[in-house]
Formats: C-alpha cells, structure tokens, sequence
C-alpha cells in the first residue's frame, strides 16, 4: 500500500538532492592524455614536444603530490569543486560584471500570437510578471518537477538561486546573498523591486498569502509609471553595478556611511524575488529585431537593472521583454527553463489573463529612495560613463538561419550540436585562417551541486576536416571521410565531460591546491600552449547551447580578439547570437555569422552526398 502511495505521488523539486553521487575525480593519467590531445592543434612539432615533456615531469612529480591532496579533499567535500569554481569563475572577477560576466537576451514571448500592440507594455508587464510569480511559487512549494536525463536525476540546487538572489561586490571578492527559503524551510522574502527612469519602487507580490492577479500587478505598475512620467528622473543608484567591482564596493560602502537608511534599501533590493525593469525610455525603449533586444539586455542603459541581481526583468514599451541577469548563482539553463515556462503558459492563454478583474486594496508601492552626496553622485557618473564606453565596444549580430534545423540533421543521422559546433570551427578557420580555441559547456548535473565542464570542440579530427574542406584538391569522399571523424571525437568527448570525465576542471583543481599549499604555479599553467589552446580562460571562441526552446541569450566573448556564440536549434531554424569587440580589428561578428551559414549549407550537403 505505502508503495502504492508513494508512485502516485508527484515528485517534489528536490526530492533527490540527498541522493545525487559526488563529483567524481578524474584519474591524473586520462586528464593529462586529453590535455595533450586538446593542445596538439596549436602547436609545433618542437612546441608539443616542449609540452610533453613538461606534461611527464609535471605527472611523475608534483602533479601527482597534487592530485592525491585533490583525492583527499574529495573524502571530505560531496562537490570538491563548487567553492572554488565560485570563486575563481565569478566571485574573485574584478573586471565589470554586467557586461563582461552577465548574460542577457530576448525574453521568449514574442514568437507566438501575442504581438506588441501600442500602449499595451503595463497589461503585457503585468500578465508576464504574475506567470513568473507562479514559477517562484512552484519552487517555494516544491512542486517543479525535478529535471532529468533520461532516467537520470539532475542536481535541483542552482534553481533555489533564481528568486531572492543578490551578488554583493568585495573589496577583493564577492559575496553571493541568497533569501530564498522553500516553504519547508520557513518565511521567504515577497516583494519585488520595479525599476523605472532611475528610481527604484517596491512593493509586495502576496496580499493575504496570495499572489496579486494581473489587474493588481497592473495597478502597481501603472502608480510606479505615473508617478516617473509626472516627476523627474532618478539619480541612477543601479548604475553602480555595472562598474569594475573593487571600485563598486568602495562605492557601496560609502552610501552605506552617508546614511544607515541606505544599507536598508541595498537589503530590500538584495533580498526581492527579482526586478522588473520598465524600459520606457528613448533610444532602448523599442527594438526593432532580435539584434536590437539582445543588445539592450545585455547593454542598454545601466541605470534601469540592477546588475548584481540573478534575475531582472525587462519590459521594453512596445510590449517585447528581455532579461538580464548575474551569472555567478546559477547557469543559463536555469533561466532558460523560466522563460520557456513563461513562454508555454503566455501560448496556452493567448497571451490574457481570464481571471476575476477585482482589485483588492493592496498597499502602494514604496519608492525606495538613497540618500547621495557628491562623492556618490560622482561614482554613479563615473559608472555611466565607464558602462556606455564598454558597451560602445561591443557588437551582437542575433541572426535565425532558417534554411534548415534539427529535424534535416536528425535525418542524416547525425548530433544536432556536434552539427553546430563543426561548422563554428570551420567558419573561424575560414576567416582567420587558423583553429580557434574553443569552450563548449558540457552540462554535469548529474552530480552533486555539479555545474559545467569544459568541453573542448576544437579537436585535431576537427581540423584536418577543416583542412580538408578548404582544400580544393580534396575530393568529396575525403572529406566526408574527415568530416565523421570530427563528428565521432566530438560526440565521445562531451559525453566524457558530461560524466565528469573532463579535464579542464581538473587542472583547475590542481592549480588551486597548489596555489591554496602557497607553492610555486607549477610549469604546466605557464607553458605557452597552456594559454594558446584556451587554458586559463584563453578561449577565442566561447560557446553554448541555450537548448531546442525558443528561448536565446548572450553572452560578450571571453578574450578581446574572441567570440561569443550562443545559439538554440529548432525543428526548422538555428537562432545565434555572436558577439565580439569593435575595438579588435581581427574579429567581426557579422562575418562570422555568414561563413557560419556557408558552413551550414556545405556540411548538409556534404551528409548529403554521402546517403547518395
């Protein structure tokens, strides 16, 4: 009976975090075998031999004293890793996070029935905001089913970060301040912060332990409107965040001594469930493409989000939305499981709210308003000025190919995203004429707290195919031939990475003990290979699948002659966003996308040929 029971029953949220394995260690002799692989095409027949011979030294001596410290530290910790990947990933940054470590993009709510119509941004707000309410809600209570692969449970934690999370900036690192509580747990913070032409309002989300209905919401937003178009604007405190974090935390620290009122409203927006951002406002407030709205999540005026939180909102006045949102809590799956919810339940509905129009009294919304002087006023000025300069630089072309998608590559039999990531590389090698470095995020929820490994697309199999297709005395057998080979190594590595079997994080890991005992960086990290094939953060192309949904984002590329190459794949298009600094005269982003499509087309071809 009692078994009987328990299937009927749903499964709760987190139901099997307490069962998750560790993450595992890999074994010292596999990591630095695939490190050498990796590092193979960007070197010399000299230059590699340099590197095996540092990789043996390295494995035969304080590697190996390394590696059995990393085995003793993972008796004790169920994720060796996940403090350390904080902290040097994210938390230890000092560069600007808004535009550097932040990812932002197109909400998803626009590719149904539900086109922007004038005047209709607050109602539109409104029905949007209370469907994210009900997403805080089915976590709180446990009721999101928890995700799988396959059969596999995936590790639930990074979802507890998405609501109620705020990263503090330190004067040497960063803090993350999470007051989100299930309902298990205890009381968790309801209230939301709307952000509107530099001013800052918050109000409750719940009336009586209910979520506010849409006309309610509606209310709230039409006050916080009337009350910006009526009077002047705000001094812009949320640009702040957007500024180098070292001088950030000096900042915060300096309102704080003005006025003790101050560190109060620095706690209510920290701790609100997320901020909706009304975006009303000329040049940004309208986009007209994908292009435009990604780049205006991602780099629109610094004073209407507040950088540090894990999620903004953005509500654009002709009725589209966006998102920005700190990327140290959680990664881009996370919000992009948000959004596609949002995106199915505003596509069940039509986009309306069919519930009861009453308005219950519900408190107005407070304006939360800092105490400045001088030095403030100064350091926001300073913040602007440094953002707009930063986002100047970058460029984001968001194009859809839309000549074929998932469904003619299943057809071929071949992975959809091994498709993708080949013809990346051989777009970059066509127009730089050598291999780009690459990072492709392999998902390792399978374990404990466990986030990402490296996975490394930019293979020797990879490259002779590249040789190959731009080799015209190659003939269509040999290079059909090569072209497998790549899609064989590939396909095997992310599955690798994926079991915890990568190596990237655990050189990582290495590195980190080594700097932990105070002992000299050992002669691996500072080989000039280390860095030219992506160690270190030195990826030139910097990748992601944000899924098969119709959600997309994006990220600025991780090294200022690089890329960044999010895309999403539907049945009969790929979406991609690819961004790179104006400033380097070697990358463009535009051009990029186009050899990226002539690519494209010549592999399905090339698959093609092959079934003739």
């Amino acid at each position: 009976m009692e078994k009987q029971m328990s299937k009927a029953l749903p499964e709760r949220t987190f139901q099997y975090q307490s069962s998750l394995p560790p993450l595992p260690v890999p074994s010292l002799e596999d990591s630095l075998s695939q490190y050498l692989d990796a590092v193979r095409p960007f070197a010399s027949e000299n230059e590699f031999k340099a590197t095996e011979d540092i990789v043996r030294t390295f494995q035969a001596g304080v590697g190996k004293e390394l590696h059995q410290k990393l085995l003793q530290r993972a008796t004790t910790k169920r994720n060796w890793l996940e403090e350390w990947w904080l902290d040097a990933a994210y938390l230890e940054v000092r560069i600007p996070s808004q535009l550097n470590v932040n990812f932002g993009g197109p909400a998803a709510y626009l590719e149904h029935f539900w086109p922007p119509a004038e005047g209709t941004y607050l109602e539109r707000a409104s029905i949007s905001t209370w469907h994210n309410l009900q997403y805080w809600d089915l976590i709180r209570t446990e009721r999101l089913a928890p995700q799988k692969a396959g059969k596999t449970p995936l590790d639930m934690d990074q979802f507890k970060m998405l609501f109620c999370t705020c990263k503090v900036p330190g004067v040497t690192k960063d803090t993350i301040l999470n007051y989100f509580k299930t309902e298990s747990e205890g009381p968790c913070p309801s209230h939301v912060v709307v952000i509107c032409r530099g001013r800052l309002f918050t109000f409750d989300a719940l009336h009586d332990g209910q979520i506010l209905t849409p006309p309610e919401l509606l209310r709230q937003l039409t006050y916080v409107k009337e009350r910006c178009e009526a009077e002047p604007e705000g001094e812009g405190v949320s640009a702040l965040t957007s500024d180098e974090r070292t001088r950030w935390a000096k900042a915060r620290e300096h309102l704080i001594n003005i006025d003790p009122h101050n560190k109060v409203i620095l706690e209510t927006i920290q701790s609100s469930l997320f901020t909706v951002c009304l975006n009303d406002t000329k040049p940004y407030s309208s986009p007209e493409n994908y292009t435009n709205m990604t780049a205006q999540a991602l780099s629109g005026d610094p004073t209407y989000i507040w950088g540090d939180k894990s999620y903004n909102s953005i509500v654009f006045a002709d009725g589209t939305f966006g998102s920005n949102c700190d990327h140290a809590p959680y990664d881009a799956m996370v919000l992009v499981s948000l959004c596609w919810y949002v995106d199915q339940q505003l596509k069940a509905t039509e986009g309306k709210w069919k519930g009861s129009d009453a308005v219950r009294p519900v408190a107005r919304p407070e304006e939360l308003v800092f105490t400045l002087d001088e030095k403030a006023r100064s350091d926001i000025s300073q913040a602007k000025q440094q953002f707009l300069q930063s986002s100047r630089d970058l460029q984001l072309v968001c194009y859809a190919f839309t000549s074929f998608g998932k469904s003619a590559i299943k057809q071929k039999k071949l992975h959809p995203d091994t498709f993708i990531q080949l013809a990346m590389q051989l777009a970059y090698y066509r127009l730089h004429k050598r291999p780009g470095s690459c990072y492709e995020t392999a998902m390792t929820r399978k374990f404990y707290h466990a986030r990402t490994e490296t996975m490394r697309p930019c293979t020797q199999e990879a490259v002779d195919w590249c040789k190959a297709m731009t080799d015209p005395s190659t003939d269509v057998p040999s290079k059909r031939k090569a072209m497998l080979l790549a899609f064989n190594k590939h396909n095997k590595l992310i599955a690798e990475a994926q079991e915890g079997r990568g190596f990237d994080r655990h050189l990582l890991g290495l590195y980190l003990i080594a700097r932990e005992e105070g002992l000299p960086t050992p002669e691996l990290f500072s080989d000039p290979l280390y860095a030219k094939s992506g160690g270190g953060g030195n990826f030139v192309l910097s990748s992601s699948l944000v899924g098969y949904t119709t959600v997309l984002g994006a990220v600025a590329p991780m090294v200022h002659r690089g890329y960044g190459f999010f895309y999403r794949i539907r049945d009969d298009r790929i979406v991609i966003s690819v961004t790179a600094w104006k400033s380097c005269h070697e990358t463009d982003a535009a051009s990029l996308f186009n050899q990226f499509s002539s690519s494209l087309h010549e592999m399905l071809h090339l698959a093609t040929t092959s079934q003739l």
